[in-house]
């Protein structure tokens, strides 16, 4: 594919400028005590999977909707990244952006809207609760394309060049991000628009299948954010307030270990997930759903006993 060698200069052209812009116009993320990094770093780096969704949209105008969605909140969310909007703010543009990204999918039972919706909004602030150290963003991301990109070439659901365009734009922003101390960050804009890109590549194949088993290509982040939003809510915490309650920032805090092998163990352990989809995604829908529900359960349980152990290391510490 010619156009592949001329995207992935466009794109290291477009982060090197971008560091030097934001370098000038001061958009760092400075650390606080719910920081996993301890020297300012530049933010706002995921914009590169922005500049990657035009790119592929100027060479023939496909999925509009779901491109101009994907724009709009990627503009609130990196306004949000220079300076702190408040949730009643941007949850009205987070519901626009999914309802295009429904458009483009011309989803039309009517009423699922509202619930789907809701679960939609719910995955994108999940995504980007998880965006907390280095590496994890684009690990996670690249396992979902990846998984992704493995079936749809055998179905041709989805445009390949846009998951190839995607993998090149996480592949540059990993340069800079995948590294002890990374250059940049991806910021609200980053993990924000690659959350809409990855609702509309399952719900692409959910409505094409008419199966629930692609949920499994989200099934990491899934778990570690919903039992942590419950853990919050279960404890009287807010859950839009910033935190240290996942799971891989209590591996950071208790056990001191590298962010970029939790990203990797977070990468990997999707990839495997999504190999298992690939798998049974043509078999019957009972052993579509079995499998989903026994991912789903092992997670879980995978998730309480390391929850315990953390929590039993942090007392014995504490007492100690």
């Amino acid at each position: 594919m010619w156009e592949l060698p001329i995207v992935s200069l466009s794109l290291i052209i477009l982060s090197i400028g971008y560091l030097k812009l934001a370098d000038h116009f001061n958009i760092i993320d400075k650390p606080n005590q719910r920081s996993s990094h301890t020297v300012p770093t530049i933010r706002g780096g995921g914009i590169l999977f922005l500049f990657a969704l035009w790119l592929f949209f100027i060479k023939d105008f496909s999925y509009p909707y779901m491109i101009l969605g994907a724009t709009i909140i990627a503009i609130v969310s990196f306004v949000d990244d220079i300076k702190t909007l408040s949730s009643n703010f941007r949850l009205p543009f987070q519901f626009l952006a999914m309802a295009l990204v429904l458009v483009e999918l011309q989803f039309d039972a009517f009423l699922w809207v509202l619930p789907l919706l809701i679960a939609m909004v719910a995955f994108m602030n999940i995504y980007n609760f998880m965006d907390g150290i280095n590496g994890i963003t684009v690990s996670y991301s690249l396992a979902i394309i990846l998984s992704v990109l493995c079936i749809n070439n055998r179905e041709q659901l989805i445009r390949q060049d846009l998951l190839y365009y995607l993998l090149i734009s996480l592949i540059v922003f990993g340069f800079y991000n995948f590294r002890k101390k990374a250059r940049f960050f991806a910021g609200d804009i980053g993990s924000i628009t690659i959350a809409v890109v990855i609702s509309f590549l399952i719900l692409t194949y959910m409505v094409g299948f008419s199966t629930p088993i692609f949920l499994l290509w989200f099934a990491v982040y899934g778990v570690d954010g919903c039992l942590t939003v419950f853990y919050r809510k279960l404890i009287g915490e807010k859950i839009t307030e910033p935190h240290r309650k996942h799971i891989y920032q209590k591996l950071v805090d208790v056990y001191k270990t590298p962010h970029l092998t939790i990203s990797l163990i977070y990468g990997v352990g999707q990839l495997l997930i999504g190999g298992i989809v690939f798998l049974v995604y043509r078999e019957s829908i009972t052993l579509q759903i079995a499998v989903l529900v026994g991912v789903l359960l092992v997670l879980v349980a995978c998730y309480v006993i390391l929850f315990k152990r953390i929590e039993s290391a942090k007392k014995t510490r504490i007492d100690a």
